[in-house]
């Protein structure tokens, strides 16, 4: 859970989230951050910022493709004339054991 923090004077400040990065992972968004002029943290936050956006649009393509989907199927399954089996009994006997 991120936790919040209030400013000296009583503002709330952003919730701060801590993550434990491995060291070569920690020494490239360094160099990405000198290289765009930014802080780590500034970094990072765009970073997650792109990866969550890049997320929730694959995310919601894909539910989007399978409502497509179910609709279609179902409305192939609707739109189907009923028909009978072939070779299929025109009555049931009721099995009933002595």
């Amino acid at each position: 859970m991120a936790t919040r923090q209030n400013s000296s004077n009583g503002n709330p400040k952003s919730p701060r989230v801590q993550v434990v990065l491995p060291e070569d992972l920690c020494g490239r968004l360094a160099d990405l951050a000198c290289k765009e002029s930014r802080t780590v943290s500034n970094m990072a936050k765009v970073l997650i910022q792109e990866g969550v956006n890049r997320y929730e649009q694959d995310h919601l393509s894909k539910v989007a493709a399978s409502i497509t989907n179910t609709e279609g199927f179902r409305y192939a399954l609707e739109t189907q004339q009923p028909k009978r089996l072939r070779g299929a009994p025109r009555r049931l006997r009721l099995y009933r054991p002595n």
